[in-house]
């Protein structure tokens, strides 16, 4: 079954139905709904190869993550697939695992399919990873910081400064002896790490030995030993600032196991605003990172760069909100 076999059936040429295959919008819907119907039927499965060997690209985007479990990032590769559902591109995952040499294999791989485009999803590629995208003859587009060295376009938000707001807004409720937490530390949470030092520096209260970290996958579990750990560095602790949400679940199930008050004694927030957040009891203050629209906006940019109406060189601030719920209001003056 080829290309032409399914063109003399709809009665038009083999670059037509290429074309309805490939950009859809440059046929009528009346007519790619016949292609589209004619492939089901006769099961036309196009063919990758042939098509790279023809036009220089795949018609798939790799996309290259550090993980495929982490629930953030899954609502990120959502906003991804909808956006590129009915453009004609598919999608490939590749995951790095965390490694930066694993990264470097899929980034070979990958570039030698010759995808239309790779998409990098909470990693920023760097060293030899970095140099080679540079040259890369498809586009490239980071989900990431953006303030990352980047190798195309990045979009994403500034995480020091989120950071920075999260303690701030701790301070100003009162809490002092306000712990960071982590599981991993690297790339992102490296920032946010930077973002806390700077407020708490500014404030006149910071102490390295505040800094809490476990080379483990952050979970709920991880958060509730923390807080012991907490307790065992900082036996007046006020509060914690925690890079991400089920580490601050797992640290407000433990205060309430111990009959630590939340907020009266001790503050948490966490960061990416996950749905249970709202819904916990104390709820949960935490910075909002829109991971769907980062997603969305992410694959939308990537399809107007191969079509030649964006810059392959872009940077997108899409801006973070801070949620102050229950976790951390309590009716202190800053500094008692």
């Amino acid at each position: 079954m080829t290309l032409s076999d399914v063109a003399r059936v709809v009665g038009v040429s083999a670059i037509t139905v290429s074309r309805a295959l490939r950009v859809p919008g440059r046929v009528s819907p009346e007519l790619r709904n016949r292609i589209l119907e004619t492939v089901e039927q006769m099961g036309y499965v196009p063919d990758l190869a042939a098509r790279a060997l023809a036009s220089r690209d795949s018609g798939v985007i790799g996309l290259i993550m550090p993980t495929l479990t982490h629930v953030p990032l899954l609502d990120i590769m959502t906003g991804i697939e909808d956006r590129l559902c009915g453009s004609g591109f598919g999608i490939q995952y590749a995951n790095t695992r965390f490694d930066q040499a694993t990264m470097e294999q899929k980034v070979r791989m990958l570039l030698a399919q010759r995808p239309s485009g790779l998409i990098f999803v909470g990693v920023a590629p760097a060293g030899e990873t970095l140099a080679r995208l540079r040259h890369a003859p498809c586009p490239i587009v980071q989900i990431s910081d953006v303030s990352s060295e980047r190798a195309g376009s990045v979009i994403g938000i500034d995480t020091e400064l989120a950071s920075r707001m999260a303690t701030r807004h701790m301070l100003d409720k009162g809490y002092r002896r306000i712990a960071l937490v982590d599981g991993r530390p690297r790339g992102g949470s490296l920032l946010r790490r930077e973002g806390y030092e700077n407020a708490m520096r500014d404030a006149g209260v910071y102490d390295p030995a505040w800094e809490i970290f476990d080379d483990a996958p952050s979970s709920v579990g991880l958060g509730s030993r923390f807080l012991r750990r907490i307790l065992d560095t900082i036996p007046d602790a006020d509060g914690a600032f925690c890079h991400n949400d089920d580490l601050a679940l797992g640290i407000l199930f433990e205060c309430q196991r111990l009959g630590i008050r939340v907020p009266q004694d001790f503050g948490i927030c966490g960061f990416n605003d996950l749905d249970y957040a709202a819904l916990a009891q104390p709820s949960l203050t935490t910075v909002r990172v829109p991971r769907y629209d980062l997603g969305e906006q992410a694959a939308d940019m990537m399809i107007r760069v191969i079509r030649g109406t964006a810059s392959r060189d872009e940077v997108v601030d899409i801006g973070f909100t801070l949620f102050e719920r229950q976790s951390t209001q309590r009716d202190r003056p800053a500094g008692t």
